[in-house]
């Protein structure tokens, strides 16, 4: 195995322990959220400096590959995309993060009926199976599971969709209780954008692979 090669699987391993972190980040969210636990939303919050400690170590191995290696080809394309790819999976970490806060500000556990109108549960199991789909689609190098993660966002976007007219509907028959809708629908917003983020590790990792470039074209 040449040092190039050592030096890509040892960026594989990275991207798959950075994954693998931010997908727990999201699992004690829901923890969190659904057992209004303020430590596990705390501890979430003193990892995202772990998060943060990981994206500068990916992008300064993946600048010393291109300096020392001059990758080309199917190398180059894994390089590129790891930088990208390293940048969604550190906003996904802040999403945690800012869920995790808001978490630490609430004071009551959200009532069960509450949580089952905004599908919060689903919207987290969603989010979280998408990023398994991506550590699997490529430690694998496998781009129909990738695609498999294109097809899951569009259940985020419609439950994010959904969510604005279940939050107005509520507030229309119990004013009193707005704030805890309109931080539920914050919740929503932030797991849709993991959605978004997790797709553009899914795009990047169709375009390592075989060399397509999805972005702004019919992902499917």
């Amino acid at each position: 195995m040449t040092q190039l090669e050592l030096k890509i699987n040892e960026l594989k391993e990275l991207l798959s322990e950075m994954t693998n972190l931010v997908r727990l980040q999201l699992t004690k969210c829901e923890d969190a959220i659904m057992h209004n636990d303020h430590a596990i939303a705390l501890e979430v919050m003193a990892k995202e400096k772990r998060v943060n400690a990981l994206e500068l170590k990916i992008d300064r191995d993946c600048e010393n590959v291109i300096a020392l290696f001059n990758p080309v080809a199917i190398d180059l394309r894994f390089i590129l995309a790891t930088l990208k790819i390293n940048t969604n999976l550190e906003r996904i970490g802040d999403n945690a993060d800012g869920i995790a806060r808001y978490i630490v500000d609430l004071k009551k556990t959200f009532d069960s009926d509450l949580v089952e109108k905004y599908q919060l549960a689903e919207m987290f199991q969603t989010a979280v199976s998408m990023v398994d789909d991506t550590i699997a689609s490529l430690v694998n190098e496998d781009s129909k599971m990738a695609r498999k993660v294109l097809d899951k966002d569009e259940k985020l976007n419609t439950i994010n969709r959904q969510a604005t007219t279940v939050t107005l509907d509520l507030i229309k028959n119990a004013p009193e209780r707005a704030d805890q809708y309109l931080l539920l629908l914050s919740i929503i917003r932030k797991l849709e954008r993991v959605g978004d983020q997790t797709q553009n590790i899914a795009e990047e990792i169709i375009f390592f692979i075989e060399a397509k470039v999805l972005k702004h074209k019919d992902k499917r």
